[in-house]
């Protein structure tokens, strides 16, 4: 390990951190005593206490306990977009001394049972617009027992207590209907009922929260993170940035993604902040809610802060209390940080994986470098090694980058032969094989500079092309699929697929037909926005499809435009 770093390291900051021991649950007990009529949530000028925040978790682990069964180490699905009930949900999770299986609300019926069914889920907690996407999997409605069989079901306009001018959608606004069925009840009735919940059991080593992500697979898995690994990241971004009480946060990255998780809400929630949400990105909400709020810093991948900057309208808001912007999950276009900076506003650029749940590097506040993963943080050891031999890379040369750290994961639920391939022993030590091709440069900082393994990268959200093939596969046009990514001006990346179509269905199927299929059939983010038809798929002497070809020509393809573009 280098140790060149050091040298940029925060100033009057250790090298090394000591994170609290405790249950993750315990930096809401601490914040309501500390902060109790302070706000903690603002969701759309209603403000939820630290004190009202930690009486509603604690109403709510009470009736997982007392009326779903939930018991310590269970399993409990956590399905909506930013809203005071998804932070009051994951901690009313974690109070009942269970386990936070977040899912991407873009996610449909049969991607849900997926996780359903992987994570051994019983009780899940969803908002009312969402809702329809879960019922088919309760009980016994669909064909394959899922085993689900409670669901608490929120209703945002309920935390719409006070009058605002801010542009509210209407699936916020939505009045309640309440829900029917057995084993469902209205996140209302589960407050109003009163429960309390046993003692806090669950230690810094238990299971904490279990993300999914796609690895080094086209299939889900489950990243089992201990109250421990959560904790050591949410402290982290804190001392990182040496974060106060007193600043003022922004919730816009969707918090069941880690990156959105630790810096819009176990981070702040840590340290006191008071968290502005968004349950979805509008760049013209968040500018007057900095304005309203004088909003300090938020975190929030490339393509939101370029959409931000890019409103018409910008010029009519006070953005002046904007000290710092942070984020990663793709790369931030240098002449985009360019036009940054000449605002006034850095954008701090890190790095980190659902393996790690968060940072494992971090650009230096004093010290920053453009398209830069930063350094390695507290008390990680990151190197760049060779792929086949694992062997140490000197500076400058290209390998892919393993990390070793307080963060990084137990391990993915249920599939040790995976954990054990994505987790080698280096020098004696366990590391994590990212899958991401980078260098270190000569100050001992690290830059990605391709994937080793085939993902897409679209707008910070990952798309694992054989999942998406596998669900193409289904549509009674397609004989052959091949998903690649593409370039995309505004996302980074796209979906495209390309298709052998059966010999039936040629001339009565066209590229919008199979994107549009796509569309309800799959979360948005992994539709291919692109579709060509071919004769034939590039194939090996075994039959497999080559991919790797076929991406080769893409990427030439899009060079050439470039070039005479």
């Amino acid at each position: 390990m280098s140790d060149r770093h050091f040298e940029f390291w925060p100033v009057n900051a250790m090298h090394n951190m000591a994170a609290p021991a405790t249950n993750l649950f315990y930096n809401a007990e601490v914040s309501a005593r500390r902060y109790p009529d302070k706000p903690f949530l603002v969701f759309y000028d209603t403000a939820v206490t630290f004190a009202d925040f930690l009486n509603e978790a604690e109403r709510v682990a009470g009736f997982l306990e007392r009326q779903c069964g939930v018991r310590p180490g269970d399993r409990v699905l956590l399905f909506m977009q930013n809203s005071p009930q998804f932070v009051i949900g994951y901690y009313g999770i974690l109070r009942a001394n269970a386990v936070v299986v977040p899912v991407n609300p873009m996610n449909l019926t049969q991607e849900l049972q997926r996780y359903i069914e992987d994570a051994g889920v019983r009780t899940a907690i969803v908002s009312q617009e969402l809702f329809s996407r879960i019922e088919p999997l309760l009980h016994d409605s669909l064909p394959g027992h899922s085993g689900l069989e409670f669901a608490i079901v929120a209703t945002y306009s309920d935390y719409l207590k006070n009058p605002t001018t801010l542009a509210v959608p209407d699936f916020v606004a939505a009045p309640r209907v309440e829900p029917t069925g057995s084993g469902v009840i209205a996140w209302r009735d589960v407050l109003a009922g009163g429960w309390q919940p046993g003692p806090l059991t669950a230690g810094p080593a238990d299971l904490c929260v279990m993300p999914y992500t796609s690895g080094t697979t086209g299939v889900p898995k489950g990243c089992m993170h201990t109250h421990r690994s959560v904790m050591h990241t949410a402290v982290a971004g804190a001392r990182w940035f040496a974060l106060t009480p007193e600043t003022t946060l922004m919730a816009v990255a969707p918090l069941f993604h880690v990156t959105g998780m630790q810096g819009g809400m176990n981070t702040p929630l840590y340290a006191g902040n008071t968290v502005v949400m968004l349950p979805r990105w509008d760049r013209s909400a968040a500018a007057e809610c900095v304005q309203r709020y004088r909003v300090a810093s938020w975190t929030a991948i490339p393509t939101m802060i370029q959409d931000f900057f890019a409103n018409p309208d910008i010029a009519k808001y006070d953005l002046s209390s904007i000290r710092r912007l942070t984020g990663g999950g793709a790369a931030m276009p240098a002449a985009v940080a360019q036009r940054l900076q000449g605002l006034g506003v850095t954008y701090y650029e890190g790095y980190g994986l659902s393996e790690t749940i968060g940072a494992t590097h971090l650009n230096p506040e004093h010290r920053p470098k453009k398209q830069c993963l930063g350094i390695p943080i507290y008390d990680v050891d990151s190197r760049v090694v060779d792929p086949v031999s694992l062997r140490e890379l000197p500076a400058g040369e290209v390998g892919e980058i393993v990390t070793h750290g307080p963060q990084v994961f137990l391990g993915y639920w249920n599939k040790p032969k995976d954990t054990e391939e994505a987790m080698p022993l280096i020098d004696g030590k366990r590391f994590l094989r990212t899958g991401d091709l980078g260098r270190i440069d000569e100050d001992g900082y690290f830059f990605i500079v391709d994937r080793l393994k085939r993902m897409i990268n679209a707008s910070g959200y990952k798309v694992w092309p054989t999942e998406v093939e596998s669900l193409m596969y289904q549509h009674p046009a397609v004989l052959e699929a091949c998903v690649i990514g593409t370039k995309d001006e505004h996302r980074g990346e796209t979906v495209k697929a390309v298709i052998v179509p059966r010999p039936e269905w040629r001339g009565r199927v066209d590229e919008q037909d199979i994107i549009g299929w796509c569309r309800e059939n799959m979360a948005a983010y992994k539709c291919p926005r692109i579709v060509e038809f071919v004769d034939a798929l590039p194939k090996s002497g075994a039959g497999k499809i080559m991919w790797r070809e076929l991406q080769e020509r893409e990427a030439a393809g899009c060079h050439r435009r470039e070039l005479t573009s």
